[in-house]
């Protein structure tokens, strides 16, 4: 699908339809349903934990092994974005090929949750928000008002599913979130992306790796030569108490490191920018990656 990138929007149309009409498989709407499809599995997760029942919800990006940023669509995802009545879309220049297969077969009784203009953000913004616990909150909120636009008869059903998703399925997730802002408030802290950037303050914690050299790596640009010294210099002169790395990107860069930082006795916390494994929830994922660094802050600190 690299051909469909830079079209014009008439002949990414034309495009689109072709692609559509020329692949087979079975429609992933729901008889009794609402098609919902999300481009990425962290927002599908919450998706389909507010629909419950009364929707058929799909994820495009599941494969812990697949970069979202370079991710190729198939002619079987534009297929199912045609097929959506609330399309979630991260956006912020993060999955640009979602909107032009939505832009591919219009649709105006289609409602497109672009999660970036939520917030207001553009391109150049972070934008992984799902690694922001109040964004989370939001998003989950406005995807059972959407749902509720949507299929008004079970718009309390959608409420229900909600209360019950923020007060059950993420207790745990904000219960850890406190506890780590409580014991460890201010611990310096380095990461590898800036995933981490918008979950560090939540945490409390004093994330002091240069923002440009998380970007670069996060977007696989070239890192700069002083953002690199910076890093190894935070590690080697035990500036930071933990290295917190994305394990789904780990560049011979990063490895160089993560090797530094064993050398040097720092704890090490992996983190993932997609659901891992494929088959966890939302709130399982999150849980298992906020155990694990709060494992390595106490390994630093012995609190």
């Amino acid at each position: 699908m690299r051909w469909l990138r830079g079209l014009p929007a008439g002949a990414l149309a034309l495009a689109g339809a072709a692609v559509i009409a020329g692949c087979g498989g079975i429609s992933t709407a729901s008889t009794n349903g609402i098609s919902v499809v999300a481009a990425e599995n962290f927002w599908g997760s919450i998706a389909a934990q507010i629909a419950g029942n009364e929707a058929s919800v799909q994820s495009i990006i599941t494969n812990p092994a697949q970069d979202p940023h370079s991710y190729e669509p198939t002619a079987n995802d534009a297929r199912v974005l045609a097929t959506s009545q609330l399309a979630i879309v991260n956006g912020v220049g993060y999955d640009p090929w979602a909107p032009k297969l939505l832009a591919a077969d219009p649709d105006s009784s289609r409602i497109v949750l672009d999660v970036g203009k939520v917030f207001g953000l553009h391109d150049g913004d972070n934008p992984h928000r799902w690694y922001d616990p109040a964004d989370v909150d939001t998003v989950a909120r406005t995807i059972a008002t959407d749902l509720a636009r949507l299929d008004p008869k079970h718009a309390g059903y959608y409420q229900r599913r909600l209360n019950t998703f923020d007060t059950a399925g993420l207790a745990q997730y904000h219960r850890l979130i406190a506890q780590i802002n409580s014991r460890y408030k201010n611990v310096p802290v380095g990461a590898s992306e800036s995933i981490f950037a918008l979950q560090a303050p939540a945490l409390g914690l004093n994330l002091i790796s240069p923002y440009s050299f998380m970007k670069a790596n996060s977007e696989g640009t070239e890192v700069s030569a002083q953002d690199t010294i910076t890093a190894q210099d935070q590690i080697t002169r035990h500036q930071i108490k933990v290295w917190i790395y994305n394990s789904q990107n780990a560049t011979p860069e990063i490895q160089q490191l993560n090797a530094l930082a064993r050398a040097n006795h720092i704890p090490i916390a992996t983190i993932t920018e997609t659901l891992t494994p494929a088959t966890a929830t939302f709130e399982q994922w999150q849980v298992a990656q906020l155990e694990r660094i709060e494992s390595a802050l106490h390994q630093a600190t012995g609190r």
